[in-house]
């Protein structure tokens, strides 16, 4: 039986290139939508993502636009009928099955729920987009597979403050050590580091450069063994858990990182 008690799941990066693929696509066509030329080209949307927060980036992008409203209460008038369409055609997007799920998402969390470990969402996205998210790839009962969902209408902070993951810790009732935080991204990992929560990170389109530190592990994503660090063990339990990340990987991480004691 695993020592772990709980998996963690960040969403936007971490479940599914969603910022990349779905959230900078919609944002695009709710710009056109409104008649506004304004498009976000890759580099532009990554450059954004150090803002946290669709409704955020999109204030912070046009506090710089001389075509943007000037006066403050304008533009967040219009950044939230903005977001509001964006959202409609994120869902539409995720309707369509523009947006996979990162290869690897789907078997651990098959294999968490085969070996009772306990799951979790912590997200700041909103509910609207996590539902359109894992309703077309786990269904309409996807709820039921984890025992905590916790979303950016359940939180007046978003990450990097801790508040999401500290509340997803009350509702499982766990101890953070006996948990595991799944992020991509640095401010992710700092939110899950302030509620003192180990993070394994997933390297994502957008964040695949970026310095993080104090990690369990990080590599390139749960459907490959190669490019971890630490490395994984080259013994994996049958062919399936060779070709992709598995629990027994996580609980050898967690090992190596002296966290077993604290949570055995």
């Amino acid at each position: 039986m695993t020592r772990l008690r709980a998996l963690l799941w960040d969403v936007d990066g971490t479940l599914a290139e969603t910022e990349r693929d779905g959230h900078r696509v919609a944002f695009n066509q709710a710009f056109e939508a409104f008649g506004l030329p304004w498009r976000w080209d890759e580099a532009r949307y990554g450059e954004l993502l150090h803002v946290t927060g669709g409704r955020e980036r999109l204030l912070s992008d046009m506090a710089s636009r001389r075509d943007a409203p000037i006066v403050a209460r304008d533009r967040e008038t219009l950044a939230r009928a903005i977001h509001a369409k964006k959202n409609d055609f994120y869902a539409a997007l995720v309707g369509a099955g523009s947006i996979p799920l990162r290869e690897g998402v789907a078997e651990l969390m098959r294999e968490c729920l085969e070996r009772d470990v306990r799951m979790a969402i912590a997200t700041t996205t909103s509910r609207a987009n996590l539902d359109a998210l894992l309703r077309f790839h786990l269904g309409a009962g996807w709820q039921d597979a984890f025992a905590a969902v916790v979303c950016g209408e359940d939180v007046r902070n978003k990450k990097p403050d801790p508040e999401v993951y500290l509340a997803a810790l009350a509702r499982l009732g766990e101890d953070p050590l006996r948990t595991l935080a799944v992020e991509d991204s640095p401010g992710g990992v700092a939110a899950a580091h302030a509620a003192d929560i180990p993070v394994l990170v997933t390297q994502s389109a957008y964040f695949g450069h970026a310095t993080i530190e104090g990690a369990v592990a990080i590599g390139p994503g749960l459907h490959e063994r190669r490019g971890w660090r630490p490395a994984t063990a080259p013994d994996g339990a049958g062919a399936a858990a060779r070709l992709r990340v598995g629990l027994d990987d996580i609980e050898a991480w967690c090992a190596t990182m002296d966290l077993v004691s604290q949570y055995a």
